[in-house]
C-alpha cells in the first residue's frame, strides 16, 4: 500500500493519502483547510481521488473537504452525529480564534454518512468504521485489517489522548471507545493520528500514561 501523509495547515493535521500504488485510485484521510498541499502529492503520484474519509467534524480535519469534492468529484464520508461540527466551519473558526484565519473552509455539497461496524471498500482498500465517540460524539476510526493500521484521528496520539473539554466533549465516553474500539485491536497494529507521529497499540497500551 502507498500512503503519503502530509501535515497541514494552523494545527500541523495530518491527511493521510492512500492508494494501492501509484498511477491509480485514491483515499485521503481526514482534510486540513490546505487542499493544495494534498492535490500536490495527487499529482505527484499520478493518483485519482475516489473519497475522501473524515474522522470528525473539526475545521482542522475537514476544511480542505469541499474544495478537493468539488476539483475531483470524490465522495466525502463523515458520521452524522457530527453535522452540527462539519455543516458550520465558520462558527467553529470564530469559537476557536475569534476571527477567520486564512485557509479553505467549503463545504462538501453532500456527506456519505458511517455507520459503526461499516466495511466500506474505495480504491482497492476495505476500510471498517469504528465510531468512537468522546472527542466528539460522531467521532470514527477507520480500521484497515489487511494492513494492521488504525487511522485514530483525535482519539489516540502517540502518549496522549483527544482532548474533551468542549461542550460536547466526554472523558469517559472517550475511554469506553478506547476499551471497546481500540485497545481491543492487536498490540502491533499500527497507530496513525490527526497529529504528531505513529505508534502501536501495544506502546500506548503499557506506556501512554491516560491508559494506565
Amino acid at each position: 500500500m502507498l500512503m503519503v501523509r502530509v501535515p497541514a495547515w494552523l494545527a500541523e493535521t495530518n491527511a493521510y493519502i492512500l492508494a494501492e500504488e501509484s498511477g491509480g485510485q485514491a483515499v485521503v484521510v481526514d482534510a486540513p483547510p490546505e487542499p493544495d498541499a494534498i492535490g500536490a502529492v495527487l499529482i505527484q503520484r499520478d493518483l485519482t481521488l475516489s473519497a475522501v474519509m473524515l474522522t470528525h467534524g473539526h475545521i482542522d480535519h475537514t476544511g480542505g473537504s469541499g474544495e478537493l469534492a468539488r476539483a475531483t468529484g470524490a465522495s466525502v464520508y463523515v458520521h452524522p452525529d457530527d453535522d452540527f461540527l462539519t455543516l458550520h466551519p465558520m462558527e467553529q473558526l470564530r469559537a476557536m480564534f475569534g476571527m477567520i484565519p486564512p485557509g479553505v473552509y467549503d463545504v462538501p455539497e453532500k456527506f456519505e454518512s458511517l455507520g459503526d461496524g461499516d466495511r466500506i471498500r474505495l480504491a482497492g482498500l476495505e476500510f471498517e468504521v469504528r465510531h468512537t465517540p468522546g472527542h466528539t460524539p460522531g467521532h470514527c476510526c477507520f480500521y484497515l485489517e489487511q494492513e494492521e493500521t488504525l487511522f485514530s484521528g483525535d482519539q489516540l496520539f502517540a502518549g496522549s489522548v483527544g482532548r474533551t473539554d468542549f461542550v460536547y466533549g466526554s472523558y469517559s465516553d472517550l475511554m469506553t471507545s478506547m476499551k471497546e474500539k481500540v485497545l481491543s485491536l492487536p498490540d502491533d497494529t499500527r497507530v496513525l493520528p490527526g497529529h504528531g507521529p505513529e505508534t502501536t497499540i501495544g506502546r500506548e497500551r503499557t506506556g501512554n500514561p491516560f491508559l494506565q
